[in-house]
């Protein structure tokens, strides 16, 4: 859709939203693309006769009169246009004692599919709003394997959906399998000390299989370590908050990590008792854990067994990597799905991991056959996806967002390399145009109306093609500090 026609359609919008009727005197008619005009105005002949009806003297009156405007109006048109008309009437004065009608009407950039009619308080204007709203829009996933980002391309808008952080450890096994500070911890002497204000040689109670008793473990080693998420897992009597490859004992003596268990598991508490999980919540938020090693590789924490061995470590990496691919994957899911205007999706992070993520089973298979293409990526996160955006240009060429990026550093390159060949600040991009030197305009979209239809008039009145920056991309912003105002020229002119 033009540019222009969209920044003129704002503006009429804006103007009579602002337009309040005192009773259901404001006038709405739409024309549909191909109607007949006559029909319409027949139409509106049959209400001014309705409207006669109306107790009110003064709102009689108004409509009558709004009606029989818009009448006129309508008789000025040989036929109906191209996309269909919308035209409104009504008292567009603010002052109580003051009647003052008026008659709009607009070409819609886009077809017009509805007939209506509609006295109201308000100018119906849904229908041109819906106009503005972009219909085709991108699914972005950026992701590695320690945070992943969903968001859409809209129009020129990157929006992010949602950030995801993972449960995968870390490359190193040390510090892997970590608690909450305030965890308490079974002491051999009876009593119970916070995780975070144990030290090595400290004794505390681990728990033998083979022979069902508790028995006594040193502590060799306590170390901070930082993690992105939290599983809190509850018992009907307790509660335990770990990181997810943090290794829980089940009551044949095997274990899990904490992203692998399920509601069916059964933890063991420190009475050597199976106990049943009542729940398990991921929290997404950076947190400073414990972890400790001791000699027998397992320690009851807040009443639970858990192990301190990093057996697995490899194994659990995986695990952890599709456990969080799956919620990547749910996730995507859940926002693409239903959104059924989405042209096309596209997957970028560093590393191999999003094509892991692709050919795995994770993606909805209708969702998989939108994907357009994968982009490897120095960023995740929002960084992540104005990036993804910007190396899919060759993939998005149709796009406006990236017809306005390229447009912004043409310029933006000229300015720094030949400055003498862009104006910018409206004193002196309306002597460039006086010269007829402007070749191209840009305005930001966030100018003042008047200022922008000044500059516009002049534009064309040279020749000159102008172009409506959004403020919402990295480029429009910087078109925004130079003032908003910015041109690229034919010529230089001297100062």
């Amino acid at each position: 859709m033009d540019k222009r026609k969209i920044q003129k359609l704002k503006k009429f919008i804006k103007e009579l939203e602002a337009i309040r009727g005192r009773h259901t005197e404001l006038v709405s008619v739409y024309v549909p693309q191909g109607y007949d005009l006559i029909k319409i105005i027949q139409h509106l002949e049959q209400e001014q006769g309705t409207a006669s009806n109306i107790k009110d003297k003064n709102n009689r009156q108004r409509v009558i009169d709004s009606l029989e405007k818009m009448i006129r109006h309508l008789r000025l048109y040989k036929r109906t246009p191209e996309n269909g008309l919308a035209a409104f009437s009504g008292n567009a004065s603010t002052n109580e004692s003051k009647v003052d009608i008026k008659v709009w009407s607009i070409e819609p950039p886009t077809p017009i599919q509805t007939r209506l009619y509609r006295c109201d308080q308000n100018f119906v204007l849904d229908i041109l709003k819906q106009m503005l709203e972009t219909k085709e829009i991108y699914g972005l996933i950026v992701m590695d394997n320690r945070d992943g980002t969903i968001g859409v391309l809209k129009g020129n808008a990157i929006i992010e959906l949602i950030h995801l952080t993972s449960g995968v450890p870390g490359k190193i096994k040390s510090g892997g399998q970590c608690l909450m500070p305030d965890t308490s911890v079974d002491l051999a002497d009876g009593q119970s000390a916070h995780i975070e204000e144990l030290e090595e040689g400290d004794e505390v109670v681990s728990y033998n299989f083979e022979e069902k008793k508790e028995i006594v473990s040193e502590v060799k080693k306590v170390w901070k370590t930082t993690k992105e998420n939290v599983y809190v897992i509850k018992t009907e009597e307790e509660e335990i908050q770990c990181s997810g490859d943090h290794l829980l004992f089940l009551g044949d003596g095997s274990t899990k990590s904490a992203f692998e268990l399920t509601k069916h598991d059964k933890l063991v508490d420190c009475k050597g008792k199976d106990v049943s999980i009542s729940s398990i919540k991921v929290l997404d938020k950076e947190v400073t854990m414990i972890d400790i090693e001791v000699s027998n590789k397992n320690f009851f924490a807040n009443k639970i067994l858990v192990h301190n061995s990093q057996a697995r470590f490899a194994r659990l990496r995986e695990g952890a990597a599709k456990d969080f691919y799956k919620r990547i994957g749910g996730a995507a899911n859940k926002e693409f799905l239903e959104k059924k205007e989405i042209k096309g999706i596209l997957i970028g992070g560093p590393g191999h991991t999003k094509e892991t993520f692709f050919d795995g089973d994770y993606l909805n298979n209708e969702l998989k056959k939108k994907v357009i293409g994968t982009k490897d990526l120095s960023y995740t996160g929002e960084f992540g996806l104005n990036e993804l955006v910007d190396k899919s240009s060759d993939l998005l060429t149709q796009e406006s967002i990236i017809k306005e990026k390229n447009i912004v550093n043409k310029v933006l390159e000229t300015l720094a390399k030949r400055p003498e060949m862009v104006a910018y600040g409206k004193a002196e991009v309306e002597k460039a145009l006086e010269y007829g030197a402007v070749e191209l305009l840009l305005l930001s979209e966030d100018l003042d109306e008047e200022t922008t239809e000044e500059l516009e008039k002049k534009a064309d009145a040279t020749g000159a093609d102008v172009e409506f920056i959004s403020t919402e991309t990295s480029e429009g912003k910087q078109i925004k500090e130079i003032t908003g105002i910015v041109a690229l020229l034919r010529f230089a002119i001297n100062n």
